[in-house]
């Protein structure tokens, strides 16, 4: 009889392709289940930061040169990327519905909106 047993675990496999593998067969206990992520200061620790130059910048200091490419426009209202900019009050807009409420707006709050963008231009 125990022959018979040690053929039949030899011909079937210890699960068949077609059934949901659990989850103790998939994972081992001990073994990580996913993707490990390292916090800033294990990243720290692991690297050697003493060893680098000053002004390369790296995980410790965050400084560096301005960027080469232009800002990006943005819109004054909705905060939305803006390809247009409306040349009576200069706010940048984003859609057609916005440029209707610059339009409807009074002059302070325009000059509002060009002081919070660094942009104060007196109008007339």
């Amino acid at each position: 009889m125990e022959a018979e047993i040690m053929e039949a675990e030899l011909v079937l496999p210890n699960y068949l392709s077609f059934k949901r593998i659990q989850m103790y067969d998939k994972y081992p206990k001990g073994q990580s289940r996913g993707r490990h992520w390292k916090h800033l200061k294990q990243i720290i620790q692991a690297e050697n930061y003493q060893n680098y130059p000053p002004d390369e910048p790296n995980y410790v200091n965050i400084e560096s040169p301005p960027s080469m490419r232009p800002c990006k426009r943005i819109c004054d209202i909705t905060g939305y990327e803006a390809p247009y900019y409306d040349p009576k009050t200069n706010l940048r807009y984003a859609n057609t519905d916005v440029f209707k409420m610059i339009r409807s707006l009074p002059n302070e709050h325009v000059q509002r909106y060009l002081a919070m963008r660094n942009a104060a231009i007196v109008l007339k």
